[in-house]
């Protein structure tokens, strides 16, 4: 898990749409960078509807928010018109941002061990800082956490 202060890591990645979107696109402004295991799982599912529905208050705050996993851009565009995502869905199938960002890790489920992602988001301040980290994020709460954040500030 990367940690508070240290410089973002940069990354360039199809969007559902096969749309090359940069991190660096995001310079100025604090960008809301969350990593999730699988589209259309119940867990991803609750966490991306949940930034769906606060997505407009994300945007009267002038923050970015960028979902991304393993799962295909085809599959991301399914996902996003499913569930009526506004935000950026970024495809990760080379584990590229997935690992610079230290949440491919070694996982446990019923005694079996595997690797994945652990699901974990990161607000990035405008200068490309990482400000704050959410390891294991629920996905009930997430998005609601991360916008108190921003607001107590």
């Amino acid at each position: 898990m990367l940690e508070a202060g240290k410089k973002a890591p940069g990354f360039t990645l199809n969007d559902k749409d096969g749309n090359p979107v940069s991190l660096s696109d995001f310079s100025g402004r604090k960008t809301v960078l969350y990593f999730y295991p699988r589209d259309n799982t119940s867990g991803c599912t609750r966490q991306a509807c949940a930034f769906g529905r606060t997505y407009e208050e994300y945007e009267r705050l002038g923050v970015a928010v960028i979902g991304v996993s393993r799962d295909s851009e085809a599959s991301h565009r399914k996902f996003a018109e499913k569930n009526s995502l506004p935000f950026i869905l970024l495809s990760d199938p080379e584990l590229t941002a997935i690992k610079a960002y230290d949440v491919w890790q070694e996982k446990k489920l019923y005694g079996k061990t595997s690797m994945g992602v652990v699901r974990t988001t990161y607000l990035i301040d405008a200068s490309g800082t990482i400000e704050k980290v959410w390891p294991k994020a629920k996905p009930d709460t997430n998005a609601d956490e991360i916008l108190a954040y921003l607001t107590a500030e």
